[in-house]
């Protein structure tokens, strides 16, 4: 099987987040929605630019050590040439932290992935590449409908919370069971970081259990969106707008998804 590596980025940047709530999505236009939900464009995003330190071609694409005025940062585009010491600005992307390259024998803390160069120079940089599953930074952020962005995220039997106290609070089982009459509405959820993806699109996206719901079902990880960067382990609460039913498209949906959130320790 093969990713379409630069058509997924491309979906990702620019996909319009569609949201239905109680089985109608003509009820909700773009107009009700708050203004930062969906996906940002490359638009609004910083380019990157700096000096070639280092580069890797492998399976198709081709890592960047990227030299910005002594900050370094590791950028894989579809293959390109590139030379050590060149002047190079890259396309906006998005950035995953412990990445690992099969073809590589290497983990990188971070990488950024960008479609190419801004000045589609370079060869192939900005076309579409097919890259092997296997090997793909995009399978890192792959997941399966309802599981939110990342790899699907496994029960943790040990989490046991308890739920927040006040207004608008509900388990993480009770946000799936009443989704439909919750949707546009506050809601606050207490429960343990379980993983955060931090600076996809702008956002962090976090994922919550509170030791209900069934991993059968697929109702016990909640994720969410927020500018707050809590740590995997804390037992924070969460107080932002759920929204039902997003599809960003090429295969990220959610079933349900809390966004806007603040974090309390």
């Amino acid at each position: 099987m093969t990713i379409h590596f630069f058509g997924t980025l491309l979906i990702l940047f620019s996909a319009f987040a569609l949201i239905s709530c109680n089985g109608d999505s003509g009820k909700n236009s773009e107009n009700h929605l708050p203004s930062n939900t969906g996906t940002e464009v490359p638009a609004e995003m910083d380019s990157l630019s700096g000096k070639v330190a280092e580069s890797i071609d492998s399976a198709g694409y081709t890592y960047i050590l990227l030299d910005d005025k002594g900050e370094k940062v590791w950028v894989a585009v579809p293959e390109m040439q590139v030379s050590v010491g060149e002047e190079i600005v890259l396309k906006p992307g998005i950035e995953m932290v412990n990445f690992t390259s099969s073809t590589l024998n290497r983990t990188f803390e971070r990488v950024i992935l960008s479609p190419g160069s801004v000045s589609e120079r370079g060869g192939q940089a900005g076309k579409d590449m097919k890259m092997p599953s296997g090997d793909s930074p995009m399978g890192m952020i792959k997941a399966p409908a309802g599981s939110g962005m990342g790899v699907s995220t496994p029960f943790d039997d040990d989490v046991k919370v308890e739920k927040a106290t006040g207004q608008n609070t509900y388990t993480v089982a009770e946000i799936y069971e009443k989704k439909s009459g919750l949707c546009n509405n506050k809601v606050v959820v207490r429960g343990k970081v379980v993983k955060v993806l931090p600076r996809i699109l702008g956002k962090n996206w976090i994922h919550l259990q509170d030791g209900t719901g069934d991993e059968k079902k697929g109702n016990y990880d909640l994720v969410v969106t927020s500018q707050d960067m809590p740590s995997v382990g804390d037992v924070v609460t969460v107080s932002g707008t759920l929204y039902t039913d997003k599809d960003l498209g090429a295969g990220y949906k959610y079933s349900v998804i809390v966004e806007e959130a603040g974090i309390n320790m």
